[in-house]
């Protein structure tokens, strides 16, 4: 049996809270006074539980050794802003911040976990107060590492990280002001919807009566007054997300971190989901930096979206930006649908390139992204629904002859394949109106796109 002060791992079984504590575990009071105050939720297997001085996380998450990081039992109170006053109106930022302008800042910070690879590779990002900043990339591209630095569950291997102008790499999690929402949703099953809310109010020694308010308050902003009394086993996926989402607010911290939080929902729910963090962020406006590997997700909430693969930042870019200009081959293929024509430059115009597109005689004009001179190998990139069927005569830069290969309905457009110099894999989206007749499979028809639309990047082959 340990003693109060000792530290303590209590497993979680993937953030379900106390469920899985082994007997004898040590498991303090939420009241009273002393080591209630060292208790906090990490994102992988284990709850810390701190003793004076010391926190110790689950010595392995997701497979990696985790160090424990000393705190001195005087340490510094939690950080916050100096007058801290709650944003009830919000403008989203519509530039990079400077870098004293900046509320969180990654400044040259590197992330290795075996002392040879990096797989953060001289991280620099500034992120204003109130921005919603999403890092989106696909499985091991270091957007997750980047949010657990920030949380203080892993430590950066060089550079420094700041949050208000403060150094925060020898800052304990728990002093950092920071609210955060897992994936698993990391709800105590054994406690009502109130009592899992009032948890991070009674760890800062709250007043009751001002906690409760809080509480209720939240319930409000999620839309479940009334659902205090439910235990989380008697929620749906979607609700528990928003006690989740509740939980990470109710104490109003500087800063929300949001680890893949919708990517257990359905389709639908998730859906809804992304509309209401979306909302709840534009009414407090509270700094939230958020990961995901779903694009559709980091383009319907976010300010901006900085687009990770290799530990390296490809674009960080508003989300039109991103989309309609994507200033690399990863990037047009990671974010959205896209259609990728590989050549080699002919002509050189300055601003515009002519491509010669392999497989086939097609002559394409393009602009010139990145992408060198004559002889340089190129990918041209253009989204489906910049390509038009049956353009009238010199409406367009670009015009081929295409096969019908296939025909999908979608409800509000028909997603077409074509056969394109040389190409089956071309896709078209044909909106469903009067406006367009219906194609047949294997109707051969003009299509064509301006060289606004299409850009020439680097090479991808």
């Amino acid at each position: 049996m340990r003693r109060w002060g000792e530290s303590a791992i209590v497993p979680s079984g993937r953030h379900q809270g106390l469920a899985a504590a082994p007997a004898g575990g040590c498991v303090p009071p939420l009241d009273g006074p002393g080591p209630g105050a060292g208790i906090g939720l990490i994102g992988g297997d284990g709850l810390i539980v701190q003793g004076p001085g010391r926190i110790l996380v689950n010595r392995e998450i997701g497979g990696r050794p985790v160090h424990p990081v000393d705190s001195p039992p005087t340490s510094e109170p939690p950080m916050s802003a100096p007058n801290d006053t709650r944003i009830m109106a919000r403008t989203a930022p519509s530039s990079a911040p400077d870098r004293d302008d900046a509320y969180v800042r990654f400044e040259k910070v590197q992330k290795s976990y075996d002392g040879v690879a990096l797989v953060i590779k001289d991280l620099n990002l500034h992120i204003a107060q109130g921005e919603f900043l999403t890092m989106l990339g696909p499985s091991g591209s270091g957007k997750t590492t980047c949010l657990m630095m920030l949380a203080g569950f892993e430590p950066a291997t060089h550079g420094e990280i700041f949050l208000n102008g403060r150094p925060i790499n020898h800052v304990a999690p728990h002093k950092r002001g920071i609210g955060m929402v897992f994936q698993d949703y990391a709800l105590f099953p054994h406690m009502s919807v109130e009592e899992n809310l009032l948890f991070p109010l009674q760890v800062r020694r709250m007043p009751r009566d001002e906690a409760r308010r809080r509480v209720e308050k939240a319930l409000e902003m999620v839309e479940l007054p009334g659902f205090g009394g439910r235990r989380p086993a008697q929620l749906s996926g979607g609700q528990q997300q928003r006690v989740a989402v509740a939980r990470a607010l109710v104490f109003e911290p500087d800063l929300v971190l949001m680890d893949e939080p919708l990517g257990a929902l359905d389709k639908q729910l998730r859906e809804q989901m992304q509309y209401e963090i979306k909302h709840i962020h534009e009414n407090l406006g509270v700094t939230v930096v958020y990961v995901t590997h779903d694009q559709g997700e980091a383009l319907t909430m976010s300010d901006r979206i900085a687009v990770f693969d290799g530990g390296i930042i490809q674009q960080l870019s508003t989300p039109d930006e991103l989309y309609e200009r994507p200033r690399n081959s990863f990037v047009a293929r990671f974010i959205g649908e896209n259609n990728r024509l590989l050549g080699a430059v002919v002509e050189d115009f300055g601003d515009d390139v002519r491509v010669r597109v392999d497989g086939g005689d097609g002559l394409v004009r393009a602009r010139k992204i990145n992408v060198g001179g004559v002889g340089s190998r190129t990918t041209l990139s253009l989204r489906p629904e910049r390509v038009t069927v049956n353009p009238p005569e010199g409406a367009v830069e670009n015009t081929f002859s295409a096969t019908t290969e296939e025909l999908i309905y979608l409800g509000d457009h028909i997603r077409t394949r074509f056969t394109v110099c040389g190409h089956g894999d071309f896709i078209v989206k044909i909106p469903n109106s009067a406006v367009h007749g219906r194609l047949r499979r294997g109707e051969t028809v003009r299509i064509g796109w301006n060289a606004e639309d299409c850009r020439a990047l680097d090479p991808s082959d």
